[in-house]
């Protein structure tokens, strides 16, 4: 009653507040809408908290302390590739590049701001482009190497195109480049170099005992990570000694075969198809209803 007559008597009041409160909301409704992706929580984890740049940290801290004890012990090889008489070869260490030594993450934060998704031609653009940062510790883990006389080799699956820049790149951010040594081994530079990497692995070990492997995908580890899950679990069983040892693991949780496990690697399969696979695998709680 009160209400009534008040704006019966004041009814700009009422017309003015809510020209005020249309005001308020119109840049809200006005806006773009947010691009979806999912990548937004893993890169947001790489790129800006501490957690990520901690847990890199401790992976090449702890490979100080393996790489200490490996050289001790002429026995001591990471690599399933290694055979013969290796035990007096001189020392090597492996490394993926990219999210192992190599942060591209300002790349993929492109994919989340534009809402787009990986191609090999922004790929190769951002490669060219040579804007990689380092993860944190790598250098001085591989500067750490090099003085005790230990070779530092990448195995990348970066091509052999995109070679020089990579190393272009990695020499600006102090990496060890191997002097009369190639030292940067990328898929299909050699026909017989692809994706799976024992191949080039076993290069190495023919001149080298490798003491060390460091990689964010189990790839970077053993070509088993491209089956499905169950053949990967089994895999990793057999494996898992390994890590911690002389296999050291860097946190990735933006890509890798672990994402595309769930839909067998298909990736002729439509967003909203790999989704659902993915969402298949996993395995939920749901509260009971109240």
């Amino acid at each position: 009653m009160i209400r009534s007559a008040g704006a019966a008597r004041s009814p700009w009041l009422l017309s003015g507040a809510v020209a005020v409160s249309l005001m308020a909301v119109a840049p809200a409704l006005a806006a773009d809408p947010v691009p979806q992706n999912d990548l937004l929580n893993a890169e947001l984890w790489m790129q800006r908290s501490v957690e990520y740049k901690a847990n890199a940290l401790a992976v090449y801290a702890l490979g100080k302390i393996q790489l200490d004890k490996a050289l001790a012990d002429k026995s001591w090889t990471a690599a399933p590739e290694q055979t013969g008489a290796y035990q007096d070869l001189p020392p090597a260490v492996v490394l993926d590049l990219d999210e192992t030594a190599m942060d591209n993450s300002a790349y993929q934060v492109g994919l989340v701001t534009t809402g787009t998704d990986f191609s090999p031609k922004t790929w190769d653009a951002w490669v060219k482009a040579e804007k990689a940062t380092a993860v944190p510790g790598a250098v001085e883990f591989t500067q750490y190497a090099e003085s005790k006389g230990v070779k530092v080799f990448y195995v990348s699956n970066r091509t052999g195109d995109q070679e020089e820049p990579t190393r272009r790149n990695a020499q600006a951010l102090g990496f060890p480049m191997g002097g009369n040594v190639d030292t940067f081994l990328m898929s299909k530079e050699k026909p017989d170099w692809g994706s799976a990497k024992s191949t080039r692995r076993a290069v190495i070990a023919k001149d080298y005992r490798i003491v060390l492997l460091f990689g964010d995908n189990y790839g970077d580890f053993s070509d088993a990570s491209s089956g499905g899950e169950a053949e990967r679990l089994k895999a990793f069983e057999a494996d898992k000694a390994h890590f911690g040892r002389d296999w050291l693991m860097l946190a990735n949780p933006g890509y890798g075969s672990f994402e595309s496990a769930p839909y067998q690697h298909n990736f002729k399969l439509s967003g909203d198809e790999k989704r659902a696979k993915k969402i298949g695998a996993l395995e939920p709680w749901v509260a009971p209803a109240p």
